[in-house]
């Protein structure tokens, strides 16, 4: 059974669709002391161990289900039914948590008596620094979900990918994404659900058709190479309001932060995130939120929920909106500034950790040293990096890049990951055009794709002289976002490299490929250590079927040593 109203608050009107839990009385009873509810779509994991609650956690991105049947199915059920020491301790343990239930246990007297002491007379952020948990949307939009990961220290999110779950599944004849109630009054339900009823239908038809198309044209290939990359070229007609499952592990001063972040947005999908979340997190971490109760709290939500409603007011009388639509080439990528004296910064950055010289000084003479001499001190610094993950030095912070990119929003989500940047961006529009897939074109399924998209643009123009923030629903994951990236070389070494491994998903492979070739131009020193792929493929995971064997039996092997 569908419902909306899954949560008590004052914006209960706007939690999307959720599909309850059909549990067993005697399955509820197996699962019910290691979540805060059973009956809603968000809950907190308050009582697993770290290497279950990581590994409960890390199957959002692959699973179907609600991660709760995920931990009944596979991490409790397998166990009890083999009748091992690991099941018989699993079960004592669950009836212990039923007679002792981990509300008791959390709300220890002498930990509550030291936060009143402490919290009172001291700072509360280095305290609530200190303690984490996981927090779970089972079912968020995907404007919501990026509204969180926003947030770039504390929080460590990890969403269920479009690129290995089929979303093509109903619900009681519902598909699976948000309705803002605010459309009734602009009497645009109709028009936007019958978009989105066609945006799920053109997805569901095309992936059959395009498999098909590539099981002809690749007889020889696997079936889940084959379906991942159906998954992965298709992922763009899904709409921003594609209900998805997310999780986060996070520390206390990050979700206080989080809560305000949430609680007075414009939308209000974001605001019931916010309110739900605290009701959740008050249950395991209530000394770390108990500001938000605060009056300051009140005006320091108010501050940031409300600052682009006060900032587009001050620009009012200003010539600023919206550029003429171009229908550019599937992405754009613009170097729009860097340090002009960034390799003498990274370098004199290296010799000032060894030496008891000023940077002012250091940079000085390594402006004076020849282009060899730079070089025989870089290949130093770098001697023996073989690998990705071997980062380069910390000097290499000390120079600034700056792009412009134009991107899908599906190929973004990847790049938004990378929180050591500063990232700003544009709400998501119909402005910058659209990416239709090349093997669609090649398949002759462009023009159904097309279509379904353009539909929805249609309900994107008319929610946008409502609401701006609401049209976002109103977009795909195919339409094109402007946004800035200012990271520092290090961070661009991590990223690129990263993302252009034959894995990535083809469309920001691209784009970190462009930004290799910009920088290449500017940091010529820097760059020839790069350790990217400037290739493309026809199949982004080809032989990750094999690759991930690989990692399971060396595992295997090591946890061996582990056995008692």
């Amino acid at each position: 059974m569908m419902q909306n109203l899954n949560a008590n608050g004052k914006n209960e009107k706007f939690a999307p669709l959720f599909e309850k839990l059909n549990l067993e009385k005697k399955e509820r009873y197996l699962i019910q002391p290691f979540f805060t509810n059973l009956d809603k779509s968000v809950f907190v994991v308050p009582f697993l161990p770290p290497e279950i609650i990581g590994a409960l956690c890390s199957r959002t991105s692959r699973a179907k289900d609600d991660l709760r049947i995920i931990f009944l199915n596979e991490f409790v059920k397998p166990f009890l039914e083999d009748q091992s020491d690991y099941g018989k301790s699993l079960k004592k343990l669950i009836d212990f948590l039923h007679k002792n239930p981990i509300e008791n246990i959390f709300s220890n007297p002498k930990a509550r008596e030291f936060y009143i002491k402490w919290l009172s007379q001291y700072g509360d952020d280095s305290i609530a620094q200190m303690a984490g948990t996981h927090l779970v949307f089972s079912g968020i939009s995907q404007v919501a979900i990026k509204h969180w990961e926003d947030q770039r220290i504390g929080l460590s999110p990890i969403e269920k990918s479009t690129r290995y779950v089929d979303y093509s599944s109903k619900i009681n004849g519902q598909y699976r994404y948000y309705t803002d109630p605010t459309l009734k009054k602009m009497r645009l339900t109709d028009e936007y659900q019958k978009a989105m009823d066609n945006l799920f239908i053109t997805y569901t038809e095309l992936a059959q058709s395009f498999f098909e198309f590539l099981r002809k044209k690749y007889p020889n290939e696997k079936e889940l190479v084959l379906k991942t990359k159906t998954f992965d070229t298709l992922r763009g007609i899904l709409p921003s309001s594609t209900l998805s499952q997310v999780s986060f592990f996070g520390n206390g001063q990050a979700f206080e932060y989080a809560i305000l972040r949430a609680k007075h947005h414009n939308l209000g999908e974001i605001r019931w995130t916010a309110e739900q979340a605290k009701i959740e997190l008050e249950k395991v971490i209530p000394a770390f939120l108990r500001r938000l109760e605060s009056e300051e709290a009140e005006k320091y939500g108010i501050y940031l929920g409300e600052r682009k409603q006060r900032i587009k007011k001050a620009i009012s009388n200003f010539n600023f909106g919206i550029e003429p639509r171009k229908e550019n080439p599937n992405f754009e990528v613009k170097l729009i500034s860097y340090n002009l004296d960034g390799e003498n910064k990274v370098i004199a950055g290296l010799i000032y950790e060894i030496t008891h010289e000023s940077f002012k000084s250091i940079l000085e003479k390594v402006k004076k040293m020849s282009q060899t001499e730079k070089e025989k001190i870089l290949a130093q610094a770098i001697y023996g990096r073989t690998k990705r993950f071997y980062k380069v030095p910390r000097s290499f912070e000390m120079a600034d890049l700056c792009f412009e990119i134009v991107m899908n929003i599906g190929a973004w989500r990847d790049l938004h990951r990378h929180r050591i940047h500063t990232q700003m961006r544009q709400n998501w529009s119909i402005y910058h055009g659209f990416d239709i897939p090349e093997e669609l074109v090649e398949a002759g399924l462009a023009e159904k794709f097309k279509s379904a998209i353009y539909q929805v643009e249609d309900v994107f123009l008319k929610i946008e002289k409502h609401d701006p923030d609401l049209a976002q629903y109103a977009t795909t994951l195919a339409h094109r976002l402007r946004f800035l990236q200012k990271q520092n070389m290090r961070a661009f070494f991590w990223e690129t490299e990263l993302r252009t491994i034959p894995a990535g998903h083809p469309d920001y492979r691209r784009v970190e490929q462009e930004k290799v070739r910009l920088v290449k131009n500017i940091y010529p020193l820097l760059t020839k250590y790069l350790l990217v792929d400037m290739n493309q493929y026809d199949f982004a995971r080809r032989g990750a079927e094999e690759q991930a064997q690989a990692k399971e039996e060396e595992l295997k092997r090591y946890f061996e040593k582990f056995k008692n």
